[in-house]
């Protein structure tokens, strides 16, 4: 459908950013809403409104606790959505501190970088996280540190292609030849110019995160109960959707409109720094 729109002359670009811009933010203004003016509690419990339909007191009807499931989808919006984020916030530091001097300065210190990025990667991504969940305990931080270090290496390897392509250009001999030293050299004029193609791979690996959370909640490695999570409220509907199938229907859209809207907004970035892409 997208397609046939963009052969009739519409942007890819605007469709994709829109539909996706606009996903993203409602969902966030419904958790904001919610949490701001919603009269429950995410985790008290009701023992007399156990398994409720969707009703005037209950739009999305309660749990096998009788916790209203919407309140606790919106501040388990907002839960999913800060771990993906902070993890990924945590890759890219990571990626830079190894991606940034590799590329740059080459020789031993890239291959000796490269060789602990390709230790990283031998690992397959959630063995590599469930090992680090192991050692820290199920918590909120552990998991944005395991997610942190799981998606650092295709960040640093984009970042080691990027200044590697940059650092024989004219602007940064000038910075050099005008006295400016290698840190300021590469945090002024080669960082910013990694901007695009970072923002782009972070946009993609956010989508990842979140399905990782999203795992990791759901096998009880994730954020702790009672806090609600996503993952941890599609694991307590498994043996109750006979009852209430709300309870696994409704965090698994949260999550699709998540997902689908976060990867329209990375296919708009990516046509927006790819000339090649957005000539096709």
């Amino acid at each position: 459908m997208i397609a046939a729109i963009t052969r009739k002359g519409k942007s890819p670009l605007r469709l994709n950013a829109l539909i996706g811009g606009f996903g993203f933010a409602s969902l966030i203004l419904f958790s904001l809403l919610v949490m701001v003016f919603s009269p429950y509690d995410p985790i008290e419990t009701d023992f007399l409104n156990r398994f409720s339909g969707p009703s005037a007191a209950h739009w999305f009807g309660t749990d096998e606790y009788g916790r209203d499931l919407m309140t606790r989808i919106a501040h388990g919006a907002f839960v999913s959505l800060r771990v993906s984020a902070l993890a990924i916030l945590l890759a890219m530091l990571i990626g830079a501190v190894i991606g940034l001097p590799s590329g740059y300065f080459g020789g031993w210190l890239d291959k000796t970088l490269m060789v602990i990025v390709e230790a990283i990667m031998a690992f397959p991504g959630l063995l590599l996280v469930l090992g680090i969940m192991t050692a820290l305990g199920p918590n909120e931080a552990g998991v944005i540190i395991a997610l942190g270090i799981s998606y650092s290496p295709p960040i640093a390897r984009v970042l080691r292609g990027t200044v590697f392509s940059l650092r024989e250009k004219e602007f940064v001999e000038s910075s050099r030849l005008i006295g400016n030293n290698e840190l300021t050299t590469i945090l002024r004029h080669i960082l910013p110019n990694c901007i695009s193609p970072l923002t782009v791979i972070a946009t993609s690996i956010f989508t990842a995160a979140l399905l990782s959370e999203t795992a990791l909640s759901f096998l009880g490695l994730g954020v702790p109960p009672p806090a609600p999570s996503w993952g941890g409220m599609l694991a307590d509907s498994r043996i109750f959707l006979s009852l209430n199938a709300w309870m696994g229907i409704l965090p698994g859209l949260a999550i699709s409109v998540a997902l689908l809207s976060v990867n329209l907004i990375g296919d708009a970035l990516r046509d927006t720094f790819d000339p090649q892409m957005r000539n096709l």
